[in-house]
Order: C-alpha cells, then structure tokens, then sequence
C-alpha cells in the first residue's frame, strides 16, 4: 500500500471552495511535509482569505487532508513558484540516480 502526496490549491467561490490546481509528489512523504513546511500562509483560516492549499495522501486511492494553510494572493505566488522549483529539483535528482 503506497500512499501518494500532492498539494492541493483551492479559492473560495459563492457556492464553496473549488480546486483549481495539484502538484504530485508521487510517494515521498518527507519531500511532501518539508516542503509543505516552508509555505507562506496562515495555519489559522482566516475568512478573509480566499486561497488555500493543502497537503493531500492518498492511500487506497481516498484522498485525505493532512494540513491546511490560507494565503493571500501575493504569499499564493511564492508559494507556486517554489513548490515549481522544488518540484523540478526532485524530479531531476530522480533522472540522475
């Protein structure tokens, strides 16, 4: 049984929040928590936060959320940008081993 990790990005509309975006991990858990750890936002949800994003398992193919953080639009982009950078940075230490 191998659990699966992703960030899941989700902004709040009339009707709920709604998923609009996924960064997979695959099955490294410690990649998936330390980068988690270093995003910007608000472990507290606060109202006037549109945005949030969570740390997502799936074991058995049923997601579960493991952590949630809300952020405003500018703390979103940083936060984009280094999921990106460390995503590429993991998938291409994987090509060289």
């Amino acid at each position: 049984m191998k659990s699966q990790f992703y960030i899941l990005l989700s902004l709040k509309t009339p009707q709920g929040f709604c998923d609009y975006g996924q960064y997979f991990f695959g099955n490294d858990r410690h990649a998936a928590y330390e980068l988690f750890r270093q995003l910007k936002g608000s472990e507290r949800i606060k109202e006037n936060y549109l945005l949030h994003i969570d740390l997502m398992e799936t074991v058995d193919e049923i997601p579960v959320k493991i952590k949630t953080i809300s952020c405003n639009l500018e703390e979103l982009a940083c936060n984009c940008k280094l999921i990106a950078r460390e995503i590429f940075r993991l998938k291409n230490l994987e090509e060289m081993l």
